[in-house]
């Protein structure tokens, strides 16, 4: 499980630049298969990656993970495009790359590179 890194400069947000992108809101379940099954039967999505820690479920306006709280924390994930400066990035299982940071009220916060980058 990764740990947000520790308070630090963050880049300041250029109010004249287009909005920032939620990639994925994740959330803690006991059992990986039994939530994506439970999601599934009850709301259009599709999984656009799945293992027994964590799954990523892709909706109409967003994306929900999936996670088992000892192995990932539950957390919101944005996209930055200046994502290194908020801590060394590390690579993924689902192509990603990303950090960890906390807001000042201590919640997780996946910051991720533009997909593709």
């Amino acid at each position: 499980m990764s740990t947000p890194a520790p308070a630090r400069e963050f880049p300041i947000a250029d109010p004249a630049a287009p909005l920032d992108e939620i990639h994925h809101v994740a959330i803690a379940v006991r059992d990986v298969a039994e939530a994506v099954t439970w999601y599934r039967r009850h709301f259009r999505c599709e999984i656009g990656y799945q293992d027994d820690t964590w799954a990523l479920l892709e909706f109409g306006n967003t994306r929900l993970a999936l996670v088992i709280p000892e192995q990932h924390p539950p957390h919101i994930g944005f996209i930055h495009p200046q994502a290194e400066a908020f801590g060394p990035l590390k690579g993924h299982r689902d192509g990603t790359r990303s950090c960890y940071v906390a807001d000042p009220a201590g919640n997780p916060v996946e910051v991720l590179a533009p997909i593709g980058t």
